[in-house]
C-alpha cells in the first residue's frame, strides 16, 4: 500500500484504539507511525499493543514505526483538606515541604529541587497555566508567592516552572523502567519529555545503546534556547504544543513551531508537530476551520509527521481524525503553492559526498522527471539524506534490514520496503526496478533514479547515482 502523500500521519493509541481490528483501521486511513505513551500505558499493555501493531504490520505487508513516548518529571503540587481551594489574586500563598495538607494560604510541595531552584521572580504555573503564582522569597525550604491570575487550586495539579532551570535529568525512576522494558520489546522511537539541556539525551542514548532512536521533545523554553545543541544530540523533535503553550506565551508557540521545523530541516533530522491538531474532533466527526489551517500550516512547512494524540487515543472518532488529517494534508501537497514553499525552504547540503549524490538524485529527478529516487540504504543515513532534500517525486527506501526500514518509516516522502541486499549492480537495478514497477511508483517505460553505495553493504558510503528504464514487467535496465 503506497500513500497519496508525503507527510506521515503518526496516531496515539489508547482506550478508543487499542485492539487488533481498530489499529488496522487506523492504518488503512492513513496512520504511518504509532505512538504509545507511557504516561496512561503500563508494560503489560504496552507489550500487548506492540504486539497488536506488529500483526497489522504483518498483514499489511509494509513496516510501521513504533514512537514509545516516556512520561518525563511530572511536578505536581500536594493534596489539599478540602480536596481544593479558592485563592484570590493579589493573595500570598506558599509552597513548602510540609507533608501536612494544603489549605488557602500553603500545600506541600513534594520536590525538593523546585524549592532549591525557583528564585525571586519566577512564575510558577499551576494546572496548565490556569492558576500563575510569582515567588517573591524562597529560602530553599519553601516559596512564598503572590497569585498574579487564576483563583482554584485543587490536589495533585501539575506545576510548571518556565523561568526555572531545574537540576534534574530527563529521565525519572519510571522512565528508566519504562525505557527499559520498551527497548525489550524492540520499539523503534523513544521520545524524552521535558528535554531542558543537551545532557539530557545522554543517559537515555546510554541506556539504548542503539537498539531505538531518540526523539527530542521541546516544550520547554530551556530547550528552546539551546535548540541548536539539542538537535545535533537527537535523532528527531517533536514541537510538543501543549506543554510549550503553557510555558511559554502561547502566541509565540507558532513562530517557536516554524523555528524549529526550520531548524531540523536544515540538520536533515525527522520534525514532527504535535498536540491538539483535530482537538474538536475528540467530541465531533468534523475539525473547524482554524484546526484545518493549523494542520495545513505543518504540512506547507516541510515538517516530516503531524501527530494526533486524544483525537485518535481516546475520542469518539478515531478513524476519521486520521482520514480527515490525510485528507487536509493530501489536499495541500496538491497546492499550486506548495512545491515553491517547500523549495524556499531547501537548506544548503553538507559537503560531503553523501550530500552531494543526494542533491544530485533531487536535481536529476525532477529535471528528468523521473517516476522515483530509489535509495538502498542498511543504516538509515541514506534515506534521511534523501528525505532532506524534500524532492517533488516519491523516495523508495529499500533496505534489507527491517528496524531500519520502520525507523524511516517516519521520514517525509520515503516509502519503505524490506528487500534482500543486492548481490552486485546488475542486480541493484533490478531490484529497484521491480520495487518501483510492483508498488505502483512506475510503469513500463518509466525511468528512476537509483542512489546507492559501492562497495554494496558498506555502510555510510553512498556514492553512486545510476538511471535505469523499467522494463514492461519490471525488469531494470539502463
Amino acid at each position: 500500500m503506497r500513500r497519496s502523500r508525503k507527510v506521515k500521519i503518526l496516531a496515539t493509541l489508547g482506550p478508543a484504539s487499542s485492539d487488533e481490528v481498530m489499529i488496522r483501521k487506523l492504518f488503512d486511513a492513513g496512520a504511518d507511525v504509532f505512538r504509545i505513551n507511557m504516561s496512561h500505558t503500563d508494560h503489560d499493555s504496552m507489550r500487548t499493543l506492540v504486539g497488536r501493531i506488529r500483526k497489522v504490520e504483518e498483514e499489511a505487508g509494509r513496516p510501521i514505526g513504533i514512537l514509545a513516548d516516556l512520561q518525563g518529571p511530572k511536578l505536581r503540587v500536594g493534596k489539599f483538606a478540602n480536596g481544593k481551594e479558592e485563592l484570590s489574586v493579589g493573595q500570598t500563598f506558599t509552597l513548602d515541604d510540609s507533608a501536612e495538607l494544603g489549605d488557602n494560604k500553603r500545600v506541600h510541595l513534594p520536590h525538593p529541587e523546585i524549592l532549591k531552584s525557583v528564585q525571586a521572580g519566577h512564575r510558577l504555573l499551576i494546572d496548565d497555566g490556569k492558576l500563575e503564582l510569582r515567588a517573591t522569597k524562597t529560602d530553599g525550604k519553601s516559596i512564598v508567592c503572590t497569585v498574579v491570575a487564576g483563583n482554584k487550586i485543587s490536589d495533585k495539579k501539575g506545576v510548571s516552572l518556565p523561568d526555572t532551570d531545574l537540576p534534574v535529568g530527563a529521565l525519572t525512576e519510571k522512565d528508566r523502567k519504562d525505557l527499559d522494558a520498551v527497548l525489550e520489546t524492540g520499539v523503534d522511537w523513544v521520545a524524552l519529555s521535558f528535554i531542558q539541556r543537551p545532557e539530557d539525551l545522554a543517559e537515555a542514548r546510554k541506556i539504548a545503546q542503539g537498539r531505538a532512536l531518540l526523539m527530542s521533545k521541546i516544550e520547554k523554553p530551556q530547550a528552546v534556547a539551546r535548540l541548536a545543541e539539542i538537535i545535533e544530540l537527537s535523532d528527531a523533535l517533536m514541537v510538543a504544543r501543549g506543554d510549550l503553550g503553557v510555558e511559554m506565551p502561547i502566541e509565540s508557540v507558532p513562530g517557536i513551531q516554524k523555528q524549529i521545523t526550520r531548524a531540523a530541516r536544515r540538520a536533515g533530522k525527522p520534525v514532527i508537530v504535535a498536540t491538539q491538531m483535530l482537538e474538536s474532533m475528540i467530541t465531533a466527526p468534523v475539525p473547524t476551520r482554524a484546526e484545518v489551517s493549523d494542520v495545513a500550516t505543518a504540512v506547507f512547512e516541510g515538517a516530516d509527521a503531524i501527530m494526533l494524540s486524544a483525537e485518535s487515543a481516546a475520542g469518539q472518532y478515531p478513524v476519521e481524525s486520521v482520514a480527515t488529517m490525510d485528507r487536509i494534508a493530501q489536499q495541500v501537497e496538491k497546492d499550486p503553492t506548495y512545491p515553491g514553499i517547500i523549495n524556499a525552504q531547501r537548506s544548503q547540503p553538507e559537503a560531503t559526498g553523501a550530500d552531494a549524490i543526494s542533491l544530485a538524485a533531487r536535481e536529476i529527478a525532477e529535471t528528468l522527471k523521473l517516476s522515483a529516487i530509489v535509495t538502498y540504504t542498511a543504516s538509515g543515513t541514506t534515506g534521511l539524506r534523501a528525505a532532506r532534500e524534500r524532492p517533488q517525486v516519491p523516495i523508495i527506501a529499500l533496505s534489507p534490514i527491517l528496524a531500519t526500514a520502520r525507523r524511516l518509516s517516519l521520514l517525509w516522502g520515503t516509502h519503505c520496503v524490506v528487500s534482500p541486499d543486492a548481490a552486485n549492480l546488475d542486480d541493484m537495478v533490478e531490484r529497484a526496478c521491480g520495487v518501483a514497477f510492483n508498488e505502483g511508483f512506475a510503469t513500463g517505460g518509466d525511468r528512476v533514479i537509483i542512489t546507492a553505495g559501492v562497495p554494496l553493504r558498506t555502510p555510510g558510503s553512498t556514492n553512486m547515482l545510476r538511471i535505469a528504464y523499467v522494463g514492461p514487467e519490471g525488469k531494470g535496465s539502463r
